[in-house]
């Protein structure tokens, strides 16, 4: 794919939609300070960057954040890793995002739950804020306080953005994952952080299938050491909650505090507010900090200024509570506008129920991932038809790269009006580098810019940016939503590696990327061995760990194969001696995988092979299988593996499969 080749423009700003925009504004607000004057985005961008800490500051100022103590300056230390953002401020991350919820506003809509086994809850500003501070009334009674760890196996729903606010509220540090995860999954990342209180469903639905996770949850409960308290979550209406002597269920809870208010206690600006998770690729998730000020202020700018978001609006963002665009959505109540989140399958009952959503909704901003606009292309679908779409002015798409055809069929059939964001970023900095600004026109096949105030090019091998093509995703500079640390890291030796150990002072992120003539990027996959199906990051580790603990199984490796878009998990598997891959194995395999991990870990290729691939340092071969299975033969190093051979046995195997399968 090449730049020139998708230079197509699709969607154009009207002088009205430009000169409306919240980005707009912030220009002409900033020329009228001195600044500039900026003849278009890309001159605002340059001027982002080579004025760092004035940008950031303006973007606190503009967006009317909120603080008991200013800061003394908005970037301190410079060096990454260690930059200091808005030393001497005293703020609440729960406070901000809740600084609608009061006057007249408190009864506006703030968060509208869809999910598959309940009916669809509104909550009013004033009603959330009531609620989160009934439950930090009963979080601080069970002793949960400053720094304590609040973990959440939840839905994406109603129950989820209460805690995590109630949480950052009193200053303890909020944790979530995905109720699909197996305990062993969910173990991984919780016992690593040892939390001091749970909130967990009692089961969700996905599918139109139920399913029960009592004593699924009950098990958790037993690992976890460190709780004082657990909250059952009725994800079930009329079942029974996750036993335990330690458990009150969620009304219980709330009752418990009814009347309270929320303490949004003041806390500095590199205090945690989250703890999210790499994809486990090889080993244990890693445990990443993001802290009070920088998630805050780098959220404000994404969804206020690129993402146009805004207290009249309505915001979709189709996510799980175990992926960072979860995170991402709950910042959106920060702008004043109403969440609807939806739980469960995209497509249940039908493909076009969250078209159908969005539609009833009236929702103004749609976020999905590339996987279910590609679904939708191949169903025939044309929502923009079949549904009203009268207020929808954005469709944010990510998780993985959008296909040029599949813009194609956004602007032919999907939402012809709206400005289609494809944005990337990570887990990493619970953001985005690269994404939407409603001052750009949108191009085929195309991201449209750096966000603001992001100073990312490509590196070649040697460490110097790209004059053209592909090259590593870096950024030179400090962002202020950078983490500030991992968990259990005390002297930053796994955050040092993870990020800065291919370029010096320079962070690394891991996917390969081209900038365009026309200042946009294109991202051409990972750089390393993460799977990603459907836009999910997951790793391979956790699959390993289901695969290599039956007995019928000697060793395995499991590699992501490129396929219209999207990811295919292939799972290559050597069997003990006297044992054969069979179809039953298979199944088992799978349904192990399943239950362990996630369904989303579940391989759609399991292949039996002879032998498979190390280095001589006793490291599985990932990416050279990868490469091989995607159509290279190329292998950088055989001398480096201490049995090259299990490579051409792969490869035999793999064709032999391809063919067995056409």
């Amino acid at each position: 794919m090449n730049s020139e080749a998708n230079s197509t423009i699709l969607w154009s700003p009207s002088n009205e939609t430009l000169a409306n925009s919240a980005m707009y504004r912030f220009k002409t607000w900033l020329e009228q300070q001195g600044h500039g004057p900026f003849s278009d985005y890309h001159s605002l961008h340059a001027w982002s960057v080579a004025e760092l800490d004035v940008f950031w500051g303006k973007i606190w100022d503009y967006c009317g954040l909120q603080c008991e103590t200013p800061a003394e300056t908005t970037l301190g230390e410079r060096t990454m890793p260690g930059t200091e953002w808005f030393p001497g401020m005293r703020l609440n991350f729960a406070a901000n995002l809740l600084r609608f919820a009061n006057g007249a506003f408190a009864a506006q809509e703030a968060i509208v739950a869809y999910c598959e086994t309940r009916p669809v809850l509104r909550k009013t500003y004033g009603e959330l804020k009531a609620d989160v501070g009934a439950l930090e009334s009963f979080l601080r009674n069970q002793g949960i306080g400053l720094g304590d760890r609040v973990a959440g196996v939840v839905a994406n729903g109603y129950e989820a953005m209460v805690g995590m606010l109630a949480t950052t509220s009193l200053g303890a540090v909020w944790s979530s994952a995905s109720p699909d995860f197996g305990v062993g999954a969910i173990c991984d990342r919780f016992e690593q952080i040892q939390p001091s209180a749970l909130i967990v469903v009692n089961g969700y639905g996905y599918g139109g299938k139920i399913f029960y996770r009592q004593s699924d949850f009950a098990e958790l409960i037993a690992r976890l050491s460190t709780l004082r308290t657990v909250i059952s979550v009725q994800q079930l209406p009329g079942k029974p909650p996750v036993p335990g002597e330690m458990v009150t269920t969620w009304e219980d809870a709330i009752a418990f505090g009814v009347g309270q208010t929320p303490s949004f206690v003041p806390l500095p600006p590199d205090h945690p507010v989250y703890i999210l998770f790499s994809s486990g690729t090889t080993g244990r998730p890693k445990c990443i900090v993001h802290g009070n000020a920088g998630l805050l202020v780098n959220h404000a700018k994404e969804l206020m200024l690129h993402g146009d978001v805004g207290p009249s609006d309505r915001f979709l963002y189709f996510t799980t509570c175990g992926w960072m665009m979860w995170n991402w959505q709950a910042s959106a109540l920060m702008t004043g506008a109403a969440v609807i989140t939806v739980d469960g399958s995209p497509g249940y009952p039908r493909l076009d129920s969250l078209w159908q959503t969005v539609s009833q909704e009236q929702v103004t901003h749609f976020g999905i991932s590339a996987r279910f606009i590609a679904a939708c292309r191949k169903e025939g679908l044309k929502p923009a038809e079949s549904f009203d779409q009268s207020r929808l002015r954005t469709v944010f798409s990510t998780g993985s790269p959008l296909l040029p055809e599949d813009f194609d069929w956004m602007y032919r059939r999907g939402a012809p009006n709206a400005l289609l964001g494809s944005i990337a970023g990570g887990t990493d900095i619970c953001g985005c580098f690269v994404g939407s600004t409603p001052m750009l026109p949108v191009h085929r096949g195309e991201i449209q810019c750096r966000m603001l105030g992001v100073d990312a090019v490509a590196f070649g091998e040697d460490g110097q940016p790209v004059s053209a093509g592909r090259g590593e995703l870096v950024c030179l500079q400090p962002l202020p939503s950078m983490p500030i640390g991992f968990w259990n890291d005390s002297d930053d030796s796994l955050y040092r590696k993870a990020y800065f150990d291919s370029f010096p002072n320079v962070w690394a992120h891991g996917d390969f990327i081209e900038f365009t003539n026309n200042e946009g990027a294109i991202i051409h996959g990972r750089s390393d061995a993460t799977l990603n199906p459907g836009g999910v990051r997951i790793g391979t580790a956790e699959i390993y760990r289901q695969v290599e603990t039956v007995e019928a199984i000697k060793d395995s490796l499991v590699v992501g194969r490129q396929i219209d878009g999207d990811v295919e998990v292939v799972l290559f598997v050597e069997p003990t001696r006297g044992q054969q891959v069979t179809e039953e194995l298979r199944q088992h395999l799978k349904g192990r995988i399943r239950d362990g991990a996630s369904p989303r870990h579940v391989p759609r290729h399991i292949i039996e092979v002879a032998d498979i691939p190390y280095t001589r340092s006793g490291k599985k071969i990932e990416l050279a299988v990868a490469r091989l299975i995607n159509g290279s033969s190329k292998v950088d190093n055989r001398d480096a593996l201490s049995n090259p051979q299990a490579l051409d046995s792969i490869a035999e195997a793999w064709t032999k499969y391809c063919e067995r399968s056409s």
